[in-house]
């Protein structure tokens, strides 16, 4: 632009013969301003336009960094959602427990007038922490199917024998039971439940019997999470 408008000054300085009239000089120099004052607004104009511009192409490219990056963001927030989902979904699908009434001594538990709740307080395993040691009540924490086994044993007695339901909730389900007259008598049962999140399980010992533990924890509850559903 400085190159055309010098140009342009140039021939207009050429173009005054010194034998012109000091009018027609005049003339000249006038048309000379005011080219020199249109050319000087057509750069600030054109420098104006080249700035808006700028300005705009910047402005477009900011957002577009914008945009990205908030789709970056929400594309790593949904990932993070879906890593969180599978987490729980794996710490909630590990659920296994395996206990014994104590076995710390020579105990015998029982026979009691009304049905008691047997609360198996050595735990060697509780994965996921859904069986209460103080409670001896288990707690589904997912909707799926569970296995339980319970093994109950006492020495043997005319009197009364040794047995403990399976109860669910409220529910007297499956009964492991064994009696003899003397020696060491025992019995075991198995069950698979499907339970909501919430319901418990827990064994309860039968009226007018009796279990007997030692170091040995012949007296057991156990239980896993087979499948969610």
């Amino acid at each position: 632009m400085k190159i055309s408008v010098s140009f342009m000054l140039l021939l207009l300085l050429g173009a005054i013969s010194p034998s012109e009239s000091v009018e027609s000089k005049q003339d000249t120099l006038r048309n000379m301003n005011a080219l020199l004052v249109q050319l000087k607004a057509d750069m600030t104009l054109l420098q104006r336009e080249t700035q808006a511009q700028q300005k705009t192409e910047v402005d477009k490219l900011n957002k577009q960094q914008i945009e990205q990056a908030a789709q970056q963001k929400t594309e790593v927030d949904k990932l993070k959602t879906e890593v969180d989902k599978l987490n729980k979904q794996q710490i909630v699908q590990q659920v296994a427990f395996s206990a014994s009434l104590g076995g710390t001594g020579r105990a015998t538990i029982g026979p009691f007038p009304s049905a008691t709740t047997l609360i198996y307080k050595y735990v060697p395993t509780n994965i996921g922490n859904a069986y209460n040691p103080n409670t001896g009540v288990f707690t589904a924490p997912v909707r799926g199917a569970y296995n339980f086994e319970w093994w109950v044993g006492a020495f043997g007695d005319n009197g009364w024998g040794s047995g403990a339901w399976l109860v669910k909730n409220s529910n007297q389900l499956f009964m492991a039971y064994e009696q003899q007259k003397d020696g060491f008598m025992s019995s075991s049962k198995g069950m698979t439940l499907l339970l909501e999140v919430g319901d418990i399980v827990f064994i309860r010992l039968q009226v007018q019997t009796s279990v007997f533990d030692d170091p040995g924890h012949h007296n057991t509850f156990s239980g896993h999470l087979l499948f969610p559903m």
